[in-house]
């Protein structure tokens, strides 16, 4: 059956909403109700943190168009990736810290790890960013579980690589798997929340794909579309909220 009618206005269904994310009374106390994965950058943050780098290493406009036609899909997420990052090569690690200050967070999303915290779920986020600005923060948001990228380093200065595999489509989609396993919590009560090209995986993974402010190639393959800006939107969909 359909919850099109009961969707909050702000909230485009696209597809018919599954009834099997609602928690109820008889989850097992011994696993979380749920699993609610986000993508970090334009989802958890307003902000694409290598955006944010790249202008404390001044190549913004370069990677800003990179990172366009990456989220649109144009171009392979990996490749992509790393071209972005050597632009960044020889910006000092000193300036993480700037970046961070800089970050935005989202509205609602204190609202939105609360209540699923308060219903026995997990959170966690998933980001083709970098572990080195989202760290801090998601232990700030009190998240569950994180996962990120590295950036390499040699003599307090980024050497314009990647440490380590990349986090991309794929590696989203089995950060998305893994947690559910580690929590004993099935797929079919699992939600992802993205916005572009690289988040289709896990959203093709979950029960529930959530758009969040997306790139239409996203709209068209979620469940749902939240057209504002404000994590909380989130909640209804959960049974939490609404």
């Amino acid at each position: 059956m359909s919850h099109a009618a009961t969707v909050p206005t702000k909230l485009v269904p696209t597809k018919p909403v599954p009834t099997k994310l609602v928690p109820t009374t008889t989850v097992p106390t011994a696993t979380a109700a749920f699993l609610v994965v986000l993508d970090a950058d334009s989802t958890l943050f307003h902000d694409e943190v290598i955006e944010l780098l790249a202008d404390h290493a001044g190549s913004r406009d370069a990677v800003a168009a990179i990172t366009e036609r990456a989220m649109r899909g144009e171009l392979d997420f990996a490749a992509s990736l790393r071209e972005r990052v050597r632009s960044l090569a020889g910006l000092a690690v000193t300036e993480f810290e700037r970046v961070r200050e800089r970050v935005t967070v989202t509205r609602g999303v204190a609202e939105l790890v609360a209540g699923v915290h308060g219903a026995g779920g997990v959170v966690g986020v998933v980001s083709g960013g970098f572990h080195e600005v989202l760290d801090p923060l998601a232990a700030r948001l009190g998240l569950d579980v994180w996962r990120a990228n590295r950036l390499a380093v040699a003599d307090g200065r980024l050497t314009g690589e990647v440490d380590g595999p990349i986090v991309d489509a794929r590696g989203k989609a089995e950060a998305l798997r893994g947690w559910a396993e580690d929590a004993g919590i099935p797929l079919h009560r699992t939600i992802a929340v993205g916005d572009g090209a690289n988040d289709l995986e896990m959203m093709q993974v979950a029960a529930l794909a959530v758009a969040f402010n997306a790139k239409p190639r996203v709209r068209a393959a979620a469940d749902v579309a939240i057209d504002r800006q404000d994590l909380s939107q989130v909640l209804p969909l959960l049974g939490l909220r609404g």
